[in-house]
């Protein structure tokens, strides 16, 4: 038994060793332990959740849905891609051999709807989706605006080894195809109807289901509501985790108030069941009811307090200190980070009444990246010395601040192969505290670009 301990003590020793000092490793096995506890969120499971509705969890990125209808089954979203969605219809068919008839997408986003002819039998299936689908892509694509891809494929981890990749908050890890597109729809799943209303009621295959529209994270997002099984289907405007009201690999933007305004649609309904585009569903009426009430509180309050704050004069960098969760709200389980921020919120809140500029006059014409680092550096007493500091800020698991030294530095020398290997390493540190997915996987990336351009010089 001594003999036990004192290897598990000597393990422990040499974890602080390598890793710091105790306080940081603490907080960074904490960070790990608590997003890798998410991942239950989303293990492989057909959850039953009504007589004759089904949803396919963990298979792939998003959810995946079959309601049994009289002669047909009706699916509402398919997953991204073809090589899941075929393993969910192979689960599914083990329930029902009756044929797709419709397929409802909840909006446009590749990781819900690329899956969709895997479902498609000798008749192709009617598929339903709000008017505005593809309306997030189309400013992009119109405005020539290539570099997203670069900057989601980092948000999502995609050149990270799989032992750097532990999720993606709300969803499990997927490497796409060479060439592939996470968020690209293809031509199979162009919808072949339309929710033109705010609300309408279709039934397909005796299934009566009602199309609501609900502007949040896309603006052609829509929710089911299906009466007869008292089931929600909110695409992404719900799933556990704090809601991600900007996304940082850059996306037009969400509006924040309408978000709220769709969840407090979702919860006006007497529902027992609620499934998310991502994560296990919510079962029963009073947990149902508690959920979506928190998601729509929490989203209102980022909005409203935000507003609040700007209308004292307050900048983006103020706000994100003024607007803090309250603690009823914060502690909740389905209202952790790991995939949005209340940060980000605050932000995209701000850029969305007010673009970029933050009402301070010095922010108006700014010195260049190059010329502020070069009078930083001077403070410092030169390049060598602003180094030391970030360096001795390094050691001192001062991260942030280190990164954004380092980023003067490369104003200054962007080939210094030393400047990259100091911020790569701050990147790392700063990414083994964090529980939000999405800022992870994007840390370890970028550490990942230095540190091989760094070793090419």
């Amino acid at each position: 038994m001594n003999r036990t301990r004192n290897a598990l003590f000597a393990a422990k020793l040499l974890a602080v060793v390598l890793l710091g000092a105790a306080p940081v490793v603490a907080q960074e096995n904490a960070a790990t332990a608590k997003l890798r506890q998410q991942s239950k969120q989303f293990e492989e499971e057909i959850v039953h959740v009504s007589d004759n509705v089904y949803i396919a969890v963990g298979y792939s990125v998003s959810n995946v849905t079959m309601i049994e209808g009289d002669d047909g089954v009706v699916i509402i979203d398919t997953g991204i891609s073809l090589d899941d969605a075929n393993r969910i219809v192979a689960e599914f068919r083990k329930l029902s051999d009756k044929p797709v008839k419709g397929i409802v997408f909840t909006h446009s986003h590749g990781d819900h709807t690329n899956g969709a002819a895997a479902f498609f039998g000798e008749e192709r299936p009617q598929i339903w989706a709000h008017k505005n689908f593809g309306s997030e892509a189309q400013p992009l694509v119109a405005g020539g605006v290539t570099f997203q891809s670069v900057r989601g494929a980092r948000q999502a981890g995609f050149k990270l080894p799989p032992e750097q990749r532990i999720n993606n908050g709300v969803a499990p890890v997927r490497y796409p195809k060479r060439g592939g597109q996470a968020f690209a729809s293809r031509a199979e799943t162009k919808p072949t109807h339309f929710l033109e209303e705010d609300r309408q009621t279709i039934e397909i295959a005796g299934v009566e289901l009602e199309l609501v529209s609900s502007p949040g994270e896309t603006n052609d997002q829509l929710f089911v509501w299906y009466p007869a099984g008292k089931a929600l289907f909110a695409g992404d405007n719900f799933y556990r985790s704090f809601p991600n009201l900007y996304a940082i690999r850059g996306t037009p933007n969400r509006s924040v108030r309408l978000w709220a305004e769709s969840l407090g649609k979702l919860a006006a309904n007497d529902a027992d069941v609620l499934v998310g585009g991502h994560t296990k569903p919510i079962l029963g009426a009073s947990k149902v009811k508690q959920v979506l009430e928190d998601y729509r509180d929490a989203v209102q309050f980022i909005h409203d307090k935000t507003v609040e704050g700007m209308n004292q004069g307050m900048t983006p960098d103020e706000l994100v200190g003024y607007v803090q969760l309250p603690e009823n709200l914060a502690s909740k389980d389905y209202l952790q980070p790991f995939y949005g921020h209340p940060e980000w919120g605050v932000r995209s809140v701000f850029n969305g009444y007010f673009g970029w500029y933050d009402g301070n006059p010095s922010n108006l014409f700014r010195l260049s990246p190059r010329a502020e680092a070069e009078r930083v550096a001077q403070l410092a007493g030169g390049p060598d010395k602003l180094f030391a500091v970030a360096k001795a800020a390094l050691a001192d698991d001062d991260n942030q601040w280190a990164a954004q030294l380092a980023d003067h530095l490369l104003a200054i020398d962007g080939d210094s192969a030393d400047a990259k290997v100091l911020k790569a390493d701050a990147l790392s540190k700063l990414a083994g505290g964090m529980v939000n997915a999405t800022a992870r996987n994007y840390y370890l990336t970028v550490a990942r670009e230095l540190r091989e351009e760094a070793a090419a010089k």
